[in-house]
């Protein structure tokens, strides 16, 4: 069966589960993201967040959940900032992008009001009409030898950000929950 099946399946599961308990409730509804590139060893891993990056086909975002056996993470877009889908208690995590020559896109995220790198960006996330997740419009980079094996995900504009190699462009495919896991990630 295939890493997507799986995560369509876990993130169709609504009728066992309960009721989300999130207050960064917005009029986008949750979603979580697979990665789409044909013929690829990044094609169909879920997105995972951990140690304030975003990966693809990490086995364990050591995040605290309320279904903790799902092992990748729950976005939504509000106002074109993206944010990591966390408990009612919990402080919110918001998605930043660094497109400047040192940061050469990356993708973090902070939590509660602590303040983002300097040159950090926290909006122009979309979904476009095919179901992608972009920034300002372009799709997203995917590169090898993450932790844990893991893809790490970046901003397009660099070939290879971040002093890696191999990276590839890839679609972020996002695929709507009504029964969203919230979480706390690290």
């Amino acid at each position: 069966m295939h890493f997507s099946s799986l995560l369509l399946a876990a993130l169709g599961a609504t009728a066992a589960s309960a009721q989300p308990t999130n207050s960064h409730a917005s009029p986008t509804r949750a979603f979580g993201v697979i990665s789409i590139l044909s013929g690829s060893q990044v094609h169909y891993a879920g997105f995972n967040a951990a140690k304030e990056s975003i990966f693809a086909g990490l086995p364990n975002q050591d995040a605290q959940c309320e279904r903790p056996d799902e092992q990748f993470a729950t976005f939504y877009v509000e106002n074109g900032a993206l944010y990591l889908y966390t408990p009612f208690s919990a402080e919110s995590q918001q998605l930043f992008v660094d497109r400047s020559g040192m940061g050469q896109g990356k993708i973090g995220y902070i939590t509660g009001n602590e303040a983002p790198p300097r040159y950090a960006e926290l909006d122009g996330w979309s979904i476009n009409g095919e179901n992608h997740l972009q920034l300002f419009g372009e799709d997203l980079v995917a590169c090898p030898g993450g932790i844990e094996n893991a893809w790490s995900i970046w901003a397009s504009g660099f070939a290879n950000p971040g002093g890696n190699k191999n990276c590839v462009g890839i679609a972020a495919r996002v695929e709507y929950t009504d029964s969203p896991n919230a979480c706390v990630y690290s």
